[in-house]
């Protein structure tokens, strides 16, 4: 057996700043977290619920995964929200906001409970494929 040297360092992995949000989740059996984007999507049932950034504005907060039906209405209820800049089809929490803890915590709990103005079915992975394919190639005319 290899002894190891004192200067050796372990490889200690990094965590995500925005782990605690995520937490409360872990224990549902249809929890898959998944990396995107540089951030981490949190699957529930399939349904793609919410996105964790943790980068540079405007990616560093919570974006929640949703239909543009049903922006008025979280946006009644969470008037923080914001449709996000880039992906302005999810809405946006910025990390940077007051009460960003609170706020945050009461999305998880909403996507826990399976509030239906959140989530989306994401494409199937066939189609993602070949739609990227497409846009390579010169043959998609959507940006």
């Amino acid at each position: 057996m290899r002894a190891r040297s004192p200067f050796a360092l372990d490889r200690v992995a990094s965590l995500h700043p925005l782990q605690w949000l995520w937490e409360p989740l872990q224990g549902d059996p249809t929890f898959v977290l998944r990396p995107m984007f540089g951030g981490k999507s949190a699957y529930l049932d399939g349904k793609l619920m919410l996105y964790f950034a943790a980068k540079a504005e405007p990616w560093s907060g919570v974006l929640v995964c949703t239909d543009r039906t049903q922006h008025a209405s979280l946006q009644r209820e969470f008037p923080e929200l914001s449709p996000h800049p880039i992906l302005p089809k999810w809405l946006y929490l910025s990390a940077g906001t007051d009460r960003f803890e609170s706020i945050a915590s009461r999305l998880v709990a909403l996507a826990r409970r399976r509030d239906p103005r959140i989530g989306v079915v994401p494409k199937p992975e066939r189609a993602r494929r070949r739609t990227s394919t497409r846009r390579r190639a010169g043959l998609d005319s959507h940006p």
